[in-house]
């Protein structure tokens, strides 16, 4: 089933809610949203897990205010749905940009309520240079791509498509995956970029408490690789799961692996480390 929340006065989140059992919170990537994880949804409601998958505001089905795309904002969106659902006892599971604001919540809200956290292709704890971080794109490779959406952003998703898998895709998977992209608001797209541009939670690794899987590809063309190693070395308690076919799309790079690792993780029956 679907749900409205409202998450702040007058702006609500579309949350899809699927199957019973112990529940699993999936945020999104940019400038997805949660039907990008449709096949983790069908696999997760087949083993007796609870799918829950939130369009983060300004995406997908959600509302589509001006304002409220930093991290902070978004994690506060995501105690919204938590406390309206009642959820509790449950797995995190943040791709790409929803890895940083999967990880602010935990900093904001603590870990009460969250047993385990899953940060896939993240793009922590930084996505852009600093001066004592190397990792990953330039903030001018952002403002490029900021400049790209403004311009002709249908062109820009299309291109971003070939970055994203490592895999040959069929064009009507492009094609749906660019939908994907179009379903958001220009100006959500383009400040939720300028926050994976700005933000920097290099500060919040080393308080995470909770068992933490990092999925990254090897081949990843949009968070480097080395972002997963520099992940596993400052939070507590995680273990880096290398998919060495994959890009960053590795949910659809590598579903069948994807999702054994995912299930053997929320299992808790332990996961083969893979070089």
């Amino acid at each position: 089933m679907g749900h409205y929340i409202e998450v702040e006065a007058g702006i609500k989140v579309f949350v899809e809610d699927i199957g019973s059992g112990k529940p699993v919170v999936f945020i999104h990537g940019w400038p997805l949203n949660g039907r990008s994880f449709e096949m983790q949804a069908n696999e997760l409601a087949l083993n007796g897990y609870r799918f829950i998958g939130i369009d983060l505001r300004g995406f997908g089905k959600s509302d589509k205010p001006w304002s409220g795309y930093d991290y902070d904002t978004q994690a506060s969106d995501i105690k919204a749905v938590v406390d309206h659902l009642g959820l509790t006892d449950f797995a995190l599971a943040g791709f790409s940009m929803g890895g940083p604001i999967a990880i602010r919540y935990l900093s904001k809200y603590g870990a009460d309520e969250v047993d385990k956290l899953l940060l896939l292709s993240a793009a922590a704890p930084l996505f852009t240079q600093r001066d004592d971080f190397k990792i990953n794109m330039e903030a001018e490779a952002v403002d490029d791509i900021i400049e790209q959406i403004k311009k002709d952003r249908p062109a820009f998703l299309a291109q971003f498509a070939d970055m994203f898998f490592e895999q040959k895709k069929s064009n009507e998977f492009l094609q749906w995956f660019q939908s994907l992209g179009l379903e958001a608001a220009a100006h959500s797209t383009i400040n939720a970029a300028i926050a994976l541009r700005d933000e920097d939670l290099r500060k919040e690794l080393a308080n995470i408490s909770v068992p933490t899987a990092i999925f990254h590809g090897k081949k990843d063309q949009i968070c480097a690789y080395e972002l997963g190693e520099e992940m596993e070395k400052q939070i507590p308690n995680s273990i880096l799961v290398p998919f060495k076919d994959s890009g960053h799309g590795i949910n659809a790079d590598e579903p069948e692996r994807f999702n054994t690792e995912l299930l053997s993780f929320l299992n808790s029956t332990g996961i083969k480390k893979e070089n």
